[in-house]
């Protein structure tokens, strides 16, 4: 096994997975910490964790039971991949998760690199842009649950952290591998225990995967991975899983910049239902995810059907001041899980989720072991195949894809994309 990556949601899973897969790589994704005796064969292999925003002791544990797993086969490296938008809160879990993931692997040192330049994520100087704006002047900052206030991901990663960060900065980058392994080893040498690496180009990807090989833990996003993987190749083109035929429902719970404008172009063309924010939260969540599960069941045929607690900041405020952030979150995720349960009972066998957390609750509540990776939709988005079940999901980080993404997910099933 060359990589063992630990996914700290499930979109972000699916995205890196992704990426291997299309360097060549044969690429397993697992949900959940496997059991013991769970024998792979892969290139690669993605454990699943629902753990961006749990509580951080909960994360390091889940994170340090998946690196036993992979240590027990002999994994040459590990890979801690989180969003390309560094999501996290000052008490973590990106930091408590990586000092874990270094003590328990004999390390002191590591890179801090969350970007995705083909889908806009770049760093300069060590603070992040999303297509071309500071992370805190982007929607981001508008997240329910990880608000991102400070572009500075060294003084993010130092707050919830128990080391320095410093920075390998663009210009070192451009002089090619042997400059960025100069550059990091007088930062680990000056004491720092975080590298924050720029990336504002593929070529830079390019470098940056070269000069981290043979270190034993990595962190970041799926840019990096994508960098590291191109050393690999094989010569080989992996197999792509086919997606499965059948009735589709599109679910999104992301309130992100882009999902908005991904719902309102698709509740343009295709039936769609808003969820009842307030009966989500404090009425009856089963009876309400029959009735959900009625309509959709109703308006198969054509376009899948979209069921949506997307809404704008303002919107999204107002639900959070009359039943709190968690709270609302909590119920709206236990609604979404509920459904998809319901939805393949009644022969659902494809859906399309916008969000980490909704992702989560959708992929748990199906009980799916693990994914094989199929067709790319967008950057970051693979079709993927449960394992075990005739099911295909389509995993979207909030803002992740086109504007028509809902569409092109459906186009790229029918192999009319």
């Amino acid at each position: 096994m060359l990589l063992g990556v630990i996914a700290d949601d499930f979109t972000g899973a699916t995205d890196i997975a992704g990426f291997l897969q299309g360097n060549g790589l044969r690429t397993l994704q697992l949900n959940g910490v496997p059991a013991a005796d769970l024998a792979v064969e892969a290139d690669a292999v993605v454990i699943s964790l629902k753990s961006r925003s749990c509580p951080p002791a909960e994360a390091v544990a889940d994170s340090l039971a998946a690196l036993d797993w992979l240590r027990a086969r002999d994994c040459a490296q590990v890979f801690f991949k989180y969003c390309s938008t560094f999501d996290s809160t000052p008490k973590g879990n990106i930091g408590p998760v990586t000092d874990a993931l270094l003590d328990a692997l004999g390390e002191d040192f590591t890179v801090i690199c969350p970007v995705l330049p083909v889908n806009g994520r770049t760093i300069y100087n060590g603070y992040l842009f999303v297509n071309d704006v500071p992370l805190n002047e982007s929607g981001m900052r508008n997240h329910p649950v990880t608000p991102m206030t400070d572009a500075n991901i060294m003084r993010v990663m130092e707050a919830q952290s128990r080391g320095r960060a410093g920075n390998v900065p663009s210009r070192i980058l451009d002089k090619g591998v042997e400059a960025v392994r100069s550059a990091l080893d007088a930062l680990r040498a000056a004491g720092v225990r975080y590298a924050v690496l720029d990336a504002l180009n593929d070529r830079h990807l390019e470098v940056m995967g070269a000069a981290v090989q043979g270190m034993r833990l990595v962190t970041g996003g799926s840019g990096l991975a994508d960098g590291m993987a191109r050393h690999w190749r094989t010569g080989r083109t992996a197999a792509v899983e086919p997606v499965v035929r059948g009735p589709a429902v599109v679910l999104s719970g992301s309130c992100s910049q882009m999902t908005n404008a991904q719902v309102a172009a698709y509740r343009a063309e295709a039936p769609a239902m808003a969820v009842d924010v307030d009966r989500a939260i404090t009425g009856d969540a089963a009876a309400y995810a029959d009735d959900l599960t009625h309509w959709v069941l109703a308006h198969q045929g054509g376009l899948a059907p979209l069921v949506y607690a997307t809404m704008p900041p303002d919107a999204l405020r107002q639900v959070q001041d009359r039943h709190g952030a968690a709270r609302a979150s909590e119920r709206i995720e236990h609604l979404f899980a509920l459904l998809a349960q319901r939805l393949e009972a009644g022969g659902v066998v494809r859906f399309i989720v916008a969000g980490g957390e909704t992702s989560g609750s959708v992929t748990q509540a199906l009980d799916i072991p693990g994914f094989a990776i199929g067709a790319q939709i967008a950057p970051g988005v693979p079709w993927v195949r449960a394992v075990g079940k005739p099911l295909a999901l389509a995993l979207k980080s909030g803002n992740f894809g086109a504007e028509r993404f809902f569409f092109d997910a459906q186009s790229v099933a029918d192999g009319s994309h």
